[in-house]
């Protein structure tokens, strides 16, 4: 494991042991892949999660049906999970879900953003919105790609959210407690973990806007790094490789970047543990982004870092693949729009 990024101060001498028993969470994305297997683990853990997601898949479905009943309110207690069908784009169904995770916790400890796509045709550098023939469901006059929406502005938003209820918490005790909640401080910690991934570090000619938001996201992350220090409130977040989830799986023109006979997969397992250690790890304090391979992580150099290689990082048929990049360009009237009379 390399050596914390320059600017961030070592927070394993300022920060205290921290653990997600008894806390609760909010997850968006988390009706599939790496996210459900997150909310997974933080509910093995004792963390009550809400499930913010346009749908559940059927893994996500049995899951919240085996931890959705309320229970008493002894130290003993299961903990829950919710779920609130979310377009993570609306910004008013991402303040609902604050609204619900109180109604339901009390309180809200931990935030992930986790929601996110991966270039689909329908939102695409290279099929511009409006254009003759086009898939695009973007529209020429919509001003936003929602690609962007959804990798860069949801992230964003959801966390000015979640600092906004970390320092304005709750007046009403949550249930089972006689005590008012506390908001946000050195002593009162708070989480929130975002997904970046090793795409904010490299290129890819296929898939700009994704790696445009990823290296966004990046940014975000370690230009609040400072926050925990001064309020208690941790943001870090981790950078994927090559994860086997329906973000991939489910879309053929992404797996021929592939060849399974030399690349190999990481798991949305790995990635789920490497963010509940940014939750809790002394070390892994704010602006900490943790890289997670296949059976490998690192941290990664806010610069000069050496960046991705090895298990889970490869995908070797890449660059062949922007021959399709090529063709759509060669297309007579590429991205010209309709008509306006």
């Amino acid at each position: 494991m390399s050596a914390r990024q320059p600017g961030l101060n070592d927070q394993s001498t300022t920060s205290q042991p921290y653990s997600v028993k008894g806390k609760s969470a909010i997850v968006t994305g988390a009706g599939s892949g790496i996210n459900f297997s997150f909310a997974t683990l933080l509910l093995s853990k004792g963390c009550n999660v809400l499930i913010a997601d346009l749908s559940l898949r059927p893994e996500a479905q049995a899951l919240l049906d085996t931890y959705s009943s309320k229970r008493d309110t002894s130290s003993n207690q299961q903990p829950r999970a919710v779920y609130v069908k979310t377009d993570v784009t609306n910004w008013p169904q991402l303040e609902r879900m604050f609204r619900v995770g109180i109604e339901e916790f009390g309180v809200i400890d931990i935030v992930c953003p986790g929601a996110g796509i991966y270039d689909p045709h329908w939102s695409n550098f290279w099929h511009p919105p409006g254009a003759l023939g086009g898939k695009s469901r973007d529209t020429t006059d919509g001003g936003r790609y929602t690609t962007l929406d959804i990798n860069i502005t949801h992230p964003i938003r959801t966390t000015q959210l979640a600092l906004s209820h970390f320092l304005n918490p709750p007046t009403v005790s949550p249930p089972g407690s006689s005590s008012a909640v506390q908001k946000a401080s050195p002593q009162n910690p708070k989480r929130v973990i975002l997904i970046s991934s090793i795409a904010g570090q490299n290129a890819n000619l296929n898939t700009p806007l994704y790696v445009a938001a990823k290296h966004a996201m990046n940014g975000f992350i370690r230009s609040l790094g400072k926050l925990e220090e001064k309020i208690g409130v941790r943001v870090n977040g981790v950078a994927p490789g090559v994860i086997k989830t329906p973000l991939w799986t489910e879309h053929p023109e992404k797996m021929t970047f592939l060849d399974e006979g030399r690349d190999q997969w990481a798991t949305a397992e790995e990635v789920a543990d490497a963010m509940l250690r940014c939750l809790e790890e002394p070390g892994l304090g704010g602006g900490t982004i943790l890289e997670v391979g296949a059976r490998q992580t690192r941290l990664v150099e806010a610069l000069n870092d050496p960046g991705p290689s090895g298990a889970g990082h490869t995908v070797s048929n890449l660059e062949e693949q922007y021959s399709e990049v090529y063709e759509w360009l060669g297309q007579e009237g590429w991205g010209v729009g309709k008509v306006k009379l």
